[in-house]
């Protein structure tokens, strides 16, 4: 339990984070199965519809430190390749 007023404000801010955190990383998932998926199924013009949208994702998950830059490139090069060998 946290005994000062400004660790009791530390703990509040640090929830709030960990829900907005949970909520970037679930959007940007849910892109991925979305991609995956369409990879799957074998529809080439839909998955490459939805790269712009992946690339903006991630880079604003980036931005806000929830991954590296080096993870965002690659998840993008791996789906990307996935893409062009369909």
């Amino acid at each position: 339990m946290p005994n000062t007023k400004s660790a009791i404000r530390r703990v509040r801010r640090v929830n709030k984070q960990t829900s907005v955190n949970i909520i970037r990383k679930s959007k940007y998932k849910s892109i991925i199965r979305e991609i995956s998926t369409l990879i799957i199924s074998k529809k080439k013009k839909e998955a490459i519809k939805l790269l712009p949208k992946l690339n903006s994702q991630l880079m604003k998950i980036v931005k806000t430190s929830l991954l590296k830059k080096s993870t965002a490139s690659r998840k993008i090069a791996r789906l990307t390749k996935k893409i062009n060998k369909l």
